[in-house]
């Protein structure tokens, strides 16, 4: 592996990314592949915390009769069933991880506390973010960006089921392009779908880059945090 060019970086993982082919629960070959390349960048010395989603399991748009606060704890709770899946797949590969959420769920995991998460890195240990922010009405890549800006993070990886930003959605328009690299502010003006606007401002507010890439790309976390081009960077 090469020089890892980044200490310290928050990955945004989506529920969406980790069901694979499946498209709803666990992948367990996309697991082993996530966990692999956590390992591997571990080993650079490289201090790796996880925001995870829960598409996989849940999204709050199904709930078109349910009152938006509960429709978005239940999205919550879904995350934590994908941080203990990460968590327990980590560990059976000899990677010391932590689970800490946004909610109080001390049976399982511990909660939120950003000096016994500071702690951790300093151990050697991948800390996994659940929960997102703990707070309705936020997304889960808020709760990245949040934590990204909070841990003092060098970059945010939005690893996810597309290789990166376009100028419209490739799923309905085949002839979008991808961007290499755009603007904090040209995305929220453009309106293009990469994280939503909170988060953006969020990291344009904490001079925070974004890398978004493709989960399933070969090796592309490890490309990612090596600093090779992959995706899209926003900046």
């Amino acid at each position: 592996m090469d020089k890892a060019a980044y200490k310290r970086v928050i990955i945004k993982l989506s529920g969406e990314a980790l069901a694979g082919s499946n498209g709803f629960g666990i992948n367990e070959d996309m697991l082993a592949y996530v966990v692999g390349q956590i390992k591997k960048v571990t080993k650079e010395g490289v201090q790796v915390g996880i925001i995870v989603g829960g598409g996989n399991f849940w999204r709050g748009r199904q709930a078109k009769s349910m009152d938006r606060s509960a429709a978005d704890h239940i999205g919550m709770l879904a995350t934590v069933m994908n941080a203990i899946a990460l968590q327990d797949a980590l560990e059976a590969a000899g990677v010391p991880t932590r689970v800490q959420t946004a909610l109080t769920i001390t049976r399982i995991a511990e909660p939120y506390i950003l000096r016994k998460a500071l702690r951790h890195f300093e151990k050697g240990r991948v800390v996994i973010f659940a929960c997102g922010t703990g707070n309705p009405y936020f997304s889960t890549d808020t709760g990245a960006a949040l934590r990204a800006a909070e841990i003092h993070a060098e970059v945010l990886l939005l690893a996810k089921n597309i290789d990166g930003v376009y100028d419209d959605d490739p799923r309905k328009n085949p002839n979008a392009k991808k961007l290499d690299e755009i603007g904090y502010g040209e995305v929220i003006q453009r309106g293009l779908q990469a994280m939503d606007a909170t988060a953006i401002t969020l990291c344009m507010e904490n001079k925070i880059p974004i890398i978004a890439f493709a989960l399933h790309d070969k090796d592309s976390i490890v490309r990612a945090v090596n600093g090779e081009k992959i995706g899209t960077i926003i900046k």
